[in-house]
């Protein structure tokens, strides 16, 4: 996607696929928690699932990190948490779902975190980025139907590796992880009895949201703030332009916002800004965070304070780069700001631009007359058109809600969904394309008015608000009644 949801993608073996151990430990860890530790393994997978062509004889090594330190073990059956990995590096996401590792101790569950096909170390074609990514023949291989088969079967040889059978399931996920987590518990209910899905904009596609909804919730996250805050950012677009046309303009603008000399346009500087406030809006946690970039609590307040103080400066220009700092540059060690800056330190690309040109058609681009961005309507056309030139491809819009289902989603899931959590924050967003009330007594949506972008899912902090700590204990109260049935019917078939 254009905005990546956070963030958002087997040779056939006859015998169980073998597992690849690493005993060495490996650490991550949090500013509010203590080390969390992990092994690294990796699983032999099957490049494509759906075809017994001879080329689908083909495997790669699929990465997967896990955590006993606090399982119960096989004997009782204890559960095991897997978290559905998203569009980039699988240790990136595991640094930034704190919530599993700190549920673990109470249900005793084993933690498993699943690379996404593409992405990290999990790279088909012998681990050679430069032929997985070369062209659409070796990219067709990438996408959500896969990954969900991928990581079925990582799950159930898992489980059979460790004696464990009986031991029930349970996928968390957030954003493009959460609809893949709510996605796998609809099409593999065996393999999964529930699954978390926090900030999952599993709408988002095909006019079933309409495509203004995610930059009007960003609208009013900057305007609930402050109107004046709001109107100087709206109006900031004219003027940068204005600016470009005069003589010697696009100097002024490059000076104003201490962009490095290097190439230097109109499309670039609003993109940069654009992207502060998107990503702003879509993490406006309650507390400091370094998920995206290191930024305060409440980041949006923050922006808006410095465009309203009037030590920022008297003019536009000022005052936006104060607003853009907060998300660039909050430790202030920046001297200048790269505009073409092609770092990709979670590994989201290419992979992510290829899913965006087949499936994940989500539609994010339209702007009301109110919109804080310039007014203008999605079109699909410039997908199109991008998507032709870089990959000579057809997107298919329709696709998603055609396999996964998302029209009428309520009715349709009323009759056979079950045990499925969907929160969203509002103030994130892709809560747009959420789902935003219960469909059923097991498919049940939480939603946080304050809430941002997968909040739920991270470490908790000594400085978490009440209206969190209440989401998450709602959360394990849910977990909890669904383990609770699991084994109370798995009693009655023993």
């Amino acid at each position: 996607m254009t905005t990546t949801p956070h963030g958002f993608p087997s040779s056939i073996i006859i015998q169980p696929a073998a597992e690849q151990q690493h005993d060495q430990q490996l650490s991550l860890s949090d500013k509010e928690s203590n080390q969390i530790y992990y092994k690294e393994k990796f699983f032999t997978q099957i490049l494509d699932h759906f075809n017994y062509n001879p080329q689908s004889y083909h495997t790669f090594q699929q990465r997967y990190l896990i955590n006993d330190e606090y399982w119960g073990g096989p004997t009782t059956n204890s559960p095991i948490f897997v978290y559905t990995g998203n569009e980039g590096r699988i240790d990136w996401f595991a640094q930034n779902t704190g919530f599993m590792f700190e549920t673990a101790p109470r249900f005793n569950a084993l933690l498993v975190f699943i690379e996404h096909r593409y992405y990290g170390k999990s790279v088909p074609f012998g681990g050679n980025k430069e032929t997985a990514y070369a062209n659409s023949s070796t990219l067709g291989y990438l996408s959500s139907a896969q990954a969900l088969a991928d990581y079925a079967a990582v799950i159930l040889d898992l489980k059979n590796n460790l004696t464990a059978a009986d031991s029930p399931v349970v996928v968390f996920g957030g954003s493009y992880g959460g609809m893949l987590a709510a996605w796998l518990r609809l099409k593999y209910p065996h393999v999964a009895i529930g699954a978390l899905a926090s900030s999952a904009p599993i709408l988002n596609f095909d006019n079933i949201t309409s495509s203004f909804t995610f930059n009007n919730i960003i609208t009013q996250d900057f305007r609930s703030e402050s109107e004046n805050c709001y109107k100087v950012i709206k109006r900031s677009w004219q003027e940068i332009e204005e600016t470009a046309a005069k003589p010697g303009g696009l100097e002024i603008l490059r000076k104003s916002f201490k962009i490095c000399k290097n190439y230097m346009s109109t499309d670039y500087l609003e993109g940069w800004l654009g992207t502060a406030y998107t990503y702003t809006a879509m993490t406006d946690y309650p507390t400091p965070t370094n998920f995206l970039n290191p930024m305060p609590a409440y980041p949006v307040k923050q922006m808006c304070k410095a465009i309203d103080d009037p030590k920022s400066g008297n003019n536009t220009f000022e005052k936006l780069y104060a607003a853009a700092s907060i998300y660039y540059n909050y430790t202030g060690n920046a001297k200048c700001f790269n505009l073409i800056d092609r770092s990709d330190p979670h590994g989201i690309r290419p992979g992510w631009n290829w899913q965006a040109c087949t499936e994940m058609i989500l539609l994010t681009d339209g702007n009301t007359e109110d919109s804080i961005f310039p007014a203008s309507n999605y079109s699909y056309n410039d997908r199109l058109q991008y998507c032709k030139s870089n990959y000579d491809i057809d997107p298919r819009p329709t696709w998603i809600p055609t396999e996964f289902g998302a029209r009428h989603i309520h009715r349709v899931l009323k009759r056979f969904g079950s045990n499925i959590i969907f929160f969203n924050g509002l103030r994130d967003p892709w809560s747009g394309g959420g789902v935003l009330k219960d469909i059923s007594k097991s498919v049940v949506a939480i939603v946080a008015k304050e809430g941002a972008h997968h909040v739920d899912l991270r470490f908790s902090t000594r400085e978490d608000p009440e209206w969190l700590r209440e989401v998450r204990k709602r959360e394990v109260h849910i977990i909890s009644n669904w383990l609770s049935q699991y084994y109370h019917t798995l009693a009655d078939f023993s």
